[in-house]
């Protein structure tokens, strides 16, 4: 789905997190600002949820899934690509295949919730790119505190995996969705476009 500035100076593709699509809150609400700051958004669905599937197909296929989308697009400006937690991690293997300026990853998952041992860390190493992690403070997938030194990130407060806050939370949903759309704004206009 695309959602076009009037006058863009980058062009963010994003998808999707495995148990959800493109209709995830912190995706919604980037599409709908970032336009407006002269920043074209693509939500990209992958194959298997337009098939009514819930359950994502092998990395091999969402990455060649995703290569073949993009590949198809006409961007005329600097390339993000990034997507919340599996699509950050799609993002981040196949960057320098579409010759993407960065890569911006929302609740990049680290590791599956409880499983510190199994590390995903490779994948966002191997990003040559400028990259942006937004992660929740209190993201089971991985926590701030858990991802390497040097990773230029943005935290959000109190927020889960979802960059969802609780109840008594010093700052509101709309608040805390507005941090993510703040961090990926200044992080494109500073370092892509």
């Amino acid at each position: 789905m695309a959602h076009r500035a009037r006058r863009p100076l980058a062009t963010l593709a994003l998808g999707h997190g495995a148990g959800g699509g493109i209709g995830a809150q912190d995706l919604t609400r980037l599409a709908k600002r970032l336009p407006g700051q002269d920043i074209n958004v693509f939500l990209i669905e992958q194959p298997y949820r337009r098939a009514g599937r819930k359950t994502p197909a092998p990395a091999k296929v969402l990455d060649e899934s995703w290569i073949s989308i993009l590949g198809q697009m006409r961007v005329r400006t600097p390339l993000v690509v990034g997507g919340r937690s599996s699509g950050a991690r799609v993002a981040c293997r196949t960057a320098g295949e579409l010759g993407a300026s960065g890569v911006l990853a929302l609740a990049f998952p680290l590791h599956p919730p409880g499983r510190p041992e199994k590390t995903r860390v490779d994948e966002l190493r191997g990003v040559r790119l400028p990259a942006l992690v937004i992660q929740g403070q209190r993201d089971p997938f991985g926590t701030p505190e858990e991802f390497p030194p040097l990773t230029e990130m943005a935290v959000v407060p109190d927020a889960d995996h979802s960059f969802k806050v609780p109840k008594g939370s010093e700052l509101t949903q709309a608040e805390t969705l507005d941090l993510v759309v703040e961090a990926v704004l200044e992080w494109v206009t500073r370092t892509i476009a």
